[in-house]
């Protein structure tokens, strides 16, 4: 039997807030889920598969602005 969290539960691992979780979904740009009823799944493979998918930034240096030369 395969595991699945609940929006909650995946909302927590991602610490973002409920409502965030929801508008994702509502809008269609968060992970994928499975409709068990009126209950929203989610697998904990997709979970991690779409947080591999987002966009990456930074390099872990700081930003400095260049001087424009006078």
């Amino acid at each position: 039997m395969e595991t699945f969290l609940n929006e909650t539960q995946v909302s927590e691992m991602l610490q973002v807030s409920l409502a965030c979780v929801r508008r994702w979904r509502l809008i269609g740009e968060g992970p994928e889920y499975k409709k068990v009823g009126p209950l929203v799944r989610y697998r904990p493979e997709a979970i991690s598969q779409w947080v591999e998918k987002l966009p990456s930034g930074g390099n872990g240096r700081r930003y400095e602005r260049r001087r424009r030369a006078a």
